[in-house]
């Protein structure tokens, strides 16, 4: 019997374990991905619960104050019934998530309008402005960053690093106020804060919710500029006071990346300047990545000011006007999306992180 006749049994053998140890290792490899997406799952269920009890923490009857205290008795606990706040807190819990199964979300009591509705209008126009803000305070920080780390010895480049080194000095309503004082009031350059359209326009059909994008399609360009220039005053303000902190991050991983026996040995071997700015960049952009995962919940949280400060009408004065009825279910609803979008983007900032730089994937098994 020839050798390769001896081996083929074993062979044969070898080959049907090798998919299953395919599919093990698929699994650890891939480990790092689906953890992700587990503790993202599991972090939205436990603010679930969270969002629940914290609204039930506000002091006052929801039912009495946002009716305004006119209704009593019967008329008082029916109300309560049709909102299913008359049962324990055991059964509001149940009721809520069986609602929320179904993506069901509840009626507001201020409104009388389903809060998924009320969230469907505000909520793209608060991701425009916070997207467009978190958009160019990324391009403001890469460009100025590129300069401070390119131009060590100009006086320009000594003057951004100390606007890096201010991160987080002044808050976004202290900038909003300022500005809103020197460009409007004083200059007359900006419009007045008094909302996303000029009065004098008519608002075109909503198609996808954000406001810009539903003008251009409609072909309405006069809403369009109008909605941009009203934008764009937010929007920088925003840049100012955040881009600082991506900057500082930025500029320390540069000057990391480039001091790494890694970035001397292209040099060293001839690499073209584009390879080596690239290599550089690609060692220092995953925590800045993962920077504007959390500038995200940053800029989401500085909406609720600056929409309230400019009238504009968002996610974020939604919550105000929940707030102040103590609506309850739109408080509630606002919570929970506001931590489901977090979570989204924490989530996609993780994967992005971990694919720019494998070494940050946590992953087990390796010697199985």
């Amino acid at each position: 019997m020839s050798v390769a006749e001896q081996t083929a049994p074993m062979l044969l053998a070898d080959t049907s374990v090798d998919p299953e140890r395919r599919v093990s290792t698929g699994i650890r490899r891939s480990w790092w991905l689906i953890r992700a997406f587990l503790l993202a799952g599991a972090n939205l269920i436990v603010f679930v619960f969270v969002s629940f009890f914290l609204v039930r923490l506000i002091p006052g009857d929801p039912v009495v104050i946002a009716t305004g205290g006119r209704l009593t008795g019967a008329d008082l606990e029916a109300a309560r019934a049709s909102y299913g706040l008359d049962g324990s807190l055991g059964e509001q819990l149940a009721t809520y998530l069986g609602s929320l199964v179904q993506l069901d979300l509840g009626t507001s009591i201020a409104t009388g309008r389903p809060v998924a509705a009320d969230l469907a209008i505000r909520i793209p126009a608060t991701l425009e402005l916070v997207f467009t803000g978190l958009l160019v305070a990324s391009v403001v920080a890469l460009l100025l960053s590129h300069y401070v780390v390119t131009h060590r010895a100009n006086r320009v480049s000594r003057i951004l690093l100390g606007y890096a080194r201010s991160a987080g000095a002044l808050p976004e309503y202290v900038i909003g106020i300022a500005f809103i004082y020197l460009f409007f009031a004083v200059l007359g350059w900006a419009p007045a804060p008094s909302g996303r359209l000029d009065p004098m326009l008519i608002a075109p059909a909503q198609v996808t919710g954000f406001p810009i994008l539903d003008a251009l399609i409609a072909g309405d360009g006069r809403a369009a500029s109008s909605y941009a220039s009203r934008l764009a005053l937010p929007v920088i303000v925003m840049m100012v006071a955040h881009a600082p902190l991506l900057m500082k991050t930025l500029i320390i991983n540069l000057d990391h990346a480039i001091d790494e026996p890694s970035t001397k040995f292209r040099i060293a071997s001839g690499a073209s300047r584009r390879t080596v700015l690239l290599s550089i960049y690609r060692r220092a952009l995953p925590s800045v990545v993962a920077m504007l995962g959390m500038m995200f919940g940053l800029l989401l949280g500085g909406a609720v000011v600056l929409e309230s400060l400019f009238a504009l009408g968002g996610l974020g004065q939604y919550a105000v006007d929940a707030v102040n009825a103590s609506d309850i279910f739109a408080l509630r609803s606002f919570l929970l999306v506001v931590a489901a979008m977090c979570l989204a983007i924490y989530l996609a900032v993780d994967i992005l992180t971990m694919t720019l730089d494998p070494r940050r994937r946590v992953e087990t098994g390796k010697g199985a």
